[in-house]
């Protein structure tokens, strides 16, 4: 019986013995590899951003609507219907159980004027509460008092797009621009939060007050009512709960007989992340598996040349078998040298999708995250494809009668 550190060193020798072919042969695994992990890689990015943009619009987070109005049996469609007010943000605020936080919204459009400079930009009528909702955060100065709320106070926060456009270099806490020819203070600067997946500018925005909103910059014939109201969950798995409370809250305060003439609509943006993050999933999985096809040819390349190795060492095997070699050992070494190739070949294969992945993100600003995960599964692949396509030519090296061995030429 041969000791297996024996039949370990004999495989490494013969590997050795042929530098070139065995560079070859475990090129084709080391492609495969590296493409499984920069294919993984990209689409864990890709996923990444999905989140990282639902994040910035805010997480657990429900929409309430208003209801579509009708002209002549015509329906005009959704928020065309003034039905949500300020009483029901409060009543939701008080007696759903599942929900964290809630802010109502009254949104529109103005021309804003700085000195010299104006600047057309998305003015949101709400409270300190959207803050926490939308996951936005100061970088200067203070949010609302629960004076200023009150007192319809001409003051505002606005966000980075907003302060560069009107302000330039200059610090814009402190100063005075006009929304609509009223005068209102800059109390606040918002930390940059860039764009949305949809490319909407989430920086290009101005909130103030919401009673400012609706008695000085947007005056209406329906003073208390608001375009939204913005609510958001205590978790993930709170979700469902506070959507079906919301809904049988308003349903009930509305009077409404029948839900399905329910005058307001509730959108789930978690439905929307899960939606598009199970796509960059299925999207990822496709990729990795084109670039598995890789790890494939380069398995059929290292039963071909385990495969031309048997007929070169013929005589080789069959001079071991008669020295007492058995069939396991002479399996087992062939075995291995197909093992060995696969792993080196998988261990640059990581280093180069380490690397591939890391160029491809710089030169295509797409983010890629490398996972410890996918690179262990990358690597057992490839071992597992040596030990697929190395065991038949080892069978058939272990097959062999010695008698006939010894007379191969």
């Amino acid at each position: 019986m041969i000791h297996p550190f024996e039949i370990m060193r004999a495989s490494i020798r013969s590997i050795g013995a042929n530098k070139l072919r065995t560079s070859l042969t475990g090129l084709g695994i080391m492609i495969g590899v590296a493409a499984v992990i920069i294919m993984v890689s990209l689409g864990y990015g890709a996923s990444k951003r999905v989140s990282d943009t639902f994040s910035n619009m805010g997480t657990n987070l429900l929409v309430v609507f208003p209801g579509s109005a009708r002209s002549g049996g015509v329906r005009l469609g959704s928020s065309t219907k003034p039905t949500l007010t300020l009483s029901d943000w409060k009543a939701i605020l008080e007696n759903c159980t599942s929900i964290e936080d809630a802010a109502p919204e009254v949104r529109g459009s103005a021309q804003v004027v700085f000195g010299n400079s104006n600047w057309n930009t998305t003015i949101s009528g709400t409270t300190n509460s959207i803050l926490n909702i939308r996951n936005w955060h100061l970088s200067e100065g203070r949010t609302f008092t629960d004076s200023e709320l009150r007192s319809s106070a001409k003051v505002c926060i606005i966000g980075e797009t907003v302060a560069k456009e009107l302000f330039g270099t200059l610090n814009p806490i402190g100063r005075t621009i006009r929304i609509n020819k009223i005068p209102v203070l800059v109390i606040g600067l918002l930390e940059p939060k860039g764009s949305t997946g949809m490319g909407q500018d989430q920086d290009d925005i101005i909130f103030v007050p919401i009673t400012t909103a609706q008695k000085r910059l947007f005056p209406s014939p329906f003073p208390q009512n608001v375009d939204a109201i913005l609510v958001k969950a205590k978790g993930a798995e709170f979700i469902d709960s506070a959507e079906h409370e919301v809904e049988q809250l308003l349903i009930k305060r509305h009077k409404i007989k029948d839900p399905s003439q329910k005058d307001f609509n509730i959108r789930n943006l978690q439905e929307f992340m899960d939606a598009a993050e199970e796509s960059t999933k299925t999207m990822s999985l496709l990729l990795a598996s084109v670039a598995s096809v890789s790890l494939m040819v380069g398995g059929i390349g290292i039963m071909n040349i385990m495969l031309v190795t048997v007929t070169e060492r013929t005589r080789e095997i069959g001079i071991r078998m008669a020295i007492g070699a058995r069939t396991s050992d002479i399996l087992a070494q062939f075995l291995l040298e197909a093992i060995f190739v696969s792993l080196i070949g998988g261990t640059l294969g990581i280093i180069t999708g380490c690397l591939g992945s890391i160029v491809v993100s710089h030169f295509t600003s797409w983010p890629a995250v490398l996972s410890i995960k996918s690179i262990f599964l990358a690597l057992s692949f490839s071992v597992s494809v040596g030990v697929l396509f190395g065991f038949f030519p080892a069978w058939k090296a272990s097959s062999l009668n010695p008698i006939d061995a010894l007379r191969h030429e």
